[in-house]
């Protein structure tokens, strides 16, 4: 008998610690291969959010074909930085067509992200790489999506998941991703406390 409750305490052990791998795994995942777009607007104007909004349809229908077709986040992250000048000047083509005065910056960096829900999915809180586009003082309400992969274009659930898989997401990672009759899944509220840990860790 003892040696039974032995063997279940050591299935149940690496039951845990397989779990556990997995998040870590998924965790490291949504930090290394997700590329999200985040603009942020000069203020809360009704005029600022507004071109905000231009500037960030502006920038989607410039990248989102090259993003769909580009096989890994580095190969993105690579393209992104090297055509940085070009997506600024667009963001600032739209400013000025618009009659507005500011100018945009962009870069692409590391940031620290609240736990986000879109239309069919959401993203964990954690730290992400971002095409971050600030808009004149960058003191307004602020937008993202996914940029790669591709997940600026509303989706639905089914699509969600296709699109992780096609990134090379681990198992059931999209499905975490995916909100199931409106609730998180107990992976997705774990991948969350591990990514509001990090985000007070990198502030």
């Amino acid at each position: 008998m003892k040696i039974i409750r032995t063997l279940l305490f050591l299935l149940a052990l690496a039951i845990v610690a397989q779990y556990a791998a997995a998040l870590v795994r998924d965790n490291q995942t949504l930090r290394n291969d997700l590329v999200r777009l985040h603009v942020v607007a000069n203020s809360d104007s009704e005029e600022d959010q507004a071109v905000k909004l231009q500037v960030r349809d502006a920038i989607v229908s410039m990248l989102e074909d090259t993003m769909a077709n580009l096989p890994s986040a580095e190969e993105a992250k690579a393209y992104l930085q090297s055509h940085l000048r070009q997506i600024e000047d667009k963001a600032n083509e739209v400013l000025r067509q618009a009659g507005f005065t500011q100018t945009a910056t962009v870069t692409l960096e590391q940031e620290a992200f609240p736990t986000r829900d879109y239309d069919t999915f959401s993203l964990p809180a954690g730290i992400y790489n971002a095409l971050r586009v600030t808009i004149g003082n960058g003191e307004g309400h602020n937008w993202w999506c996914v940029l790669f992969p591709g997940l600026c274009v509303p989706a639905s659930a089914e699509g969600v998941g296709e699109v992780a898989e096609v990134a090379g997401f681990p198992t059931g990672l999209g499905q975490a991703l995916t909100r199931e009759n409106g609730n998180y899944t107990i992976r997705f509220r774990i991948l969350d406390w591990l990514g509001e840990l990090q985000n007070k860790l990198f502030s």
